[in-house]
């Protein structure tokens, strides 16, 4: 992933005003604070759109709009969360535009090409599991990729979104329950003896 640069032009120390002053601490303020929270918004796009292309297009749109929206955060404690929060939304948006897209794509090839009686045979596991996660709900998605995809503890999860331990654990109980239920054909089941 490049690096973002973030570079504003600087007066001379009699023409700053306080104004100027202040973006300036913003700046570096929020500079401190992107060689921890960088590599983390690059591997939460990655986990939605697995595409490095796509992940790194929205890991840069989304360290853009923390940057201009970083005077709004009162609580800087909480720059890691809520840059999650941004991160995975931009992420779902560029997944939902790609596969209305794709939907458009298949509509149009499925016209211009004659029919045919072939069904497609036996089921893919990645696409079952893809199609189980885009049906579960953004908190738990997010949870469970948090969790179990990038290998953070229930604590840290909690700390990411700003959620008490509990609500995290229900989260995963249920996210984990959904895919289990969905993935349920993929399963051989042994007969005891």
């Amino acid at each position: 992933m490049q690096e973002l640069i973030l570079a504003q032009p600087r007066g001379t120390a009699r023409g700053e005003t306080q104004r100027e002053l202040a973006d300036a601490e913003l700046q570096r303020q929020f500079e401190s604070l992107l060689p921890e929270c960088a590599p983390l918004v690059f591997r939460v796009a990655r986990g939605v759109l697995r595409n490095d292309a796509d992940a790194e297009d929205v890991a840069q749109e989304s360290l853009l709009r923390a940057y201009r929206s970083f005077h709004r955060l009162r609580d800087r404690q909480k720059f890691r969360s809520w840059i999650v929060r941004i991160t995975f939304r931009l992420a779902l948006d560029r997944l939902r535009s790609v596969r209305r897209r794709g939907v458009r794509e298949a509509n149009w090839l499925r016209e211009s090409l004659p029919p045919t009686n072939s069904s497609p045979a036996g089921g893919d596991f990645q696409a079952e599991l893809d199609r189980a996660l885009a049906e579960l709900p953004e908190k738990q998605r997010l949870a469970l990729l948090l969790s179990a995809m990038e290998g953070h503890t229930i604590e840290e999860v909690a700390a990411l979104l700003a959620v008490p331990v509990g609500t995290v654990k229900s989260r995963l109980f249920v996210a984990k329950k959904h895919l289990a239920e969905k993935l349920r054909c993929f399963v051989k089941t042994t007969e005891n003896r």
